[in-house]
């Protein structure tokens, strides 16, 4: 979810409620474009991270200490000068917008009462933290913006402050029907209109009102019926006076181990994954930003992988295209059996020297014209259209099997780009790598410690206490199904397409409807067609799952089975650290 007006209501509401009428004691600027200002209450501090980075605008609380310069810079020293120990006695959101301003109390050099304004900005490349006086004028900003920048608005002391306009968007707080009717009539999808017109309402935000309306985000405004326009600003309404009254319920949504999204409420649209919920939103924030550090690093380490999988994919496809080309080639073999048979019956009716010779095709009952080489006899000609489908036929049965071995390979390699897809530390990727050491992907290197990791497979409970494994790679998905499971478990995959072997555990007791269908949705999850409507899943108990011998990791087959279509889902599904 972007840092959205949403985002920033709740943040607003964290620190007035633990904050307001509390004191700044400590500011520091760990970076050019970064404070974190200690607040103090009666009874806790707490440390509020405020970044105006062009890339990840945010604020939160945070318990993280970041390394601070030798020198202060002159910006934190300024705030240290005028508020080093002012009391807080407002925080706002003005008109909904991604601004927090914190209304300050402090004592100048002469001992008189004065009030300062601390305001973050959080719009993208506009971000900014801008110390201004009671009165709108800046004082200062951590980024200076001068007119060569921007002809709008200059950021620069002595300059005044005020909002920017954000393009005539309307306050969500405020909005009425008559203006709700004329917004919905602008020609493009609904979800565009709502995030488009409002201030701090971001895609995600509109998709999950447009779900709770039973309204198809992508429909166009023009479509929508008068009763229809009506029940989505009953249910914008409804989403906003849960903002209004603070009733935020934070979480993060993932994507098995990934974190996918973070929200400030619970999201119909996203109940396909699985959500872990926060009691503080600030919490959650850097929770979430933490582990999409993580992914991405991990993502980074993979990379190098990811492109060796890639290149040889993309090369068995090419062979598969050549092979494929070379087997049609091979399609006219049975018409020099022919020629060579009807030489053999009717050879000697061909005349001495003939270039063709005509006949009727026994097989069809059709004339027949055969180009005839008319420095060789009769015999020889036939003897060469036998060589010729002779080798044609050799042919063919050579590039059957390579096609099926090619197939195999782009399978597999298939599979471990979902593989990793799905790794989700530095554990996962070197035992990807280790699997495509043995299979001769990558070169064995002799000299050199060879790598240690830990790579389990993923381990979930439904609500009904059933357990589901569910393995990260081949290798995983060869020891989950031929190791672990055990005969009368039941085996699940995604029907056609690279997936996880996922085990159903049944301990001997007949699984519940429900059992079935959380496994089989977490197998269309674990596959790749998790973001498909529906996945169809094939599963039957683990004994009739088969390795053929000399298969390469992952691969199996089965002859009997029942199948299902599902949503993919984690639904109903809780992670358990092993």
């Amino acid at each position: 979810m972007a840092f959205d007006g949403i985002t920033v209501a709740g943040i607003v509401n964290e620190i007035r409620t633990g904050f307001l009428d509390g004191r700044i004691t400590k500011i520091t600027q760990p970076e050019k474009d970064a404070l974190i200002i200690t607040l103090k209450n009666s009874h806790e501090q707490k440390m509020l991270l405020m970044s105006a980075s062009a890339s990840l605008p945010l604020v939160y609380f945070t318990e993280n200490k970041k390394n601070n310069p030798i020198t202060a810079p002159a910006f934190c020293m300024l705030l240290r000068k005028h508020i080093g120990n002012a009391r807080i006695i407002d925080v706002t959101q003005p008109s909904f917008e991604r601004i927090i301003d914190f209304k300050l109390e402090h004592l100048n050099e002469m001992g008189d009462l004065c009030i300062k304004h601390l305001i973050i900005e959080l719009m993208g490349k506009y971000s900014n933290i801008i110390f201004t006086d009671d009165n709108n004028m800046i004082l200062d900003a951590i980024k200076h913006v001068p007119s060569s920048v921007s002809s709008i608005r200059e950021v620069l002391p002595g300059r005044n402050y005020f909002v920017p306009n954000t393009m005539d968007k309307i306050n969500p707080l405020t909005v009425t029907q008559d203006e709700f009717n004329g917004i919905l009539t602008k020609p493009t999808s609904v979800m565009k209109v709502l995030s488009g017109s409002f201030t701090g309402v971001s895609n995600t935000a509109a998709i999950e009102i447009l779900i709770r309306a039973s309204i198809d985000p992508d429909r166009i405004t023009e479509s929508l019926t008068d009763i229809e326009k009506v029940h989505i600003l009953h249910t914008f309404n409804n989403y906003f006076d849960d903002v209004s009254s603070c009733a935020f319920n934070p979480g993060i949504y993932f994507d098995g181990n990934k974190p996918y999204e973070y929200t400030c409420f619970s999201y119909e649209s996203l109940s396909a994954y699985g959500k872990k919920e926060y009691d503080s939103l600030s919490v959650a924030l850097e929770d979430f930003y933490l582990e999409k550090e993580k992914y991405l690093r991990n993502r980074q380490k993979s990379a190098e992988l990811r492109t060796l999988v890639t290149q040889a994919l993309e090369r068995n496809v090419k062979k598969l295209d050549l092979q494929a080309k070379q087997l049609k080639d091979t399609e006219t073999r049975d018409k020099y059996r022919i020629y060579g048979e009807m030489l053999h019956t009717y050879g000697y009716n061909v005349t001495p020297g003939a270039k063709e010779f005509t006949c009727v095709n026994y097989y069809t009952n059709e004339d027949i014209t055969i180009p005839l080489d008319n420095t060789r006899t009769v015999m020889e000609n036939a003897a060469k259209f036998f060589d010729r489908y002779n080798k044609l036929k050799r042919t063919k049965e050579a590039l059957d099997m390579q096609i099926e071995e090619t197939k195999n390979d782009i399978e597999y390699l298939d599979s471990v780009l979902s593989c990793l897809d799905m790794a989700d530390n530095e554990d996962d990727v070197k035992a990807i790598k280790d699997e495509l050491t043995k299979e001769g992907y990558i070169k064995k290197h002799s000299q050199g410690k060879k790598d240690k990791y830990k790579s389990a497979p993923l381990h979930y409970v439904t609500d009904e206490g059933f357990e589901i494994y569910i393995g990260k790679n081949n290798t995983q998905n060869d020891e989950l199904t031929f190791k672990f499971a055990k005969n009368n478990d039941y085996w699940f995959h995604a029907k056609k397409i690279p997936g996880s072997h996922v085990i159903l555990i049944t301990n001997g007791k007949e699984p519940t409807d429900k059992a079935y269908m959380d496994a089989a949705a977490a197998a269309a999850f674990y596959s790749k067609g998790r973001d498909n409507d529906k996945v169809e899943v094939d599963y039957l108990i683990k004994a009739k799952v088969k390795k053929p011998n000399g298969a390469k990791p992952g691969f199996v087959v089965y002859y009997t089975n029942y199948s299902m279509t599902i949503t993919p889902s984690l639904n109903h599904l809780t992670l358990i650290k092993d």
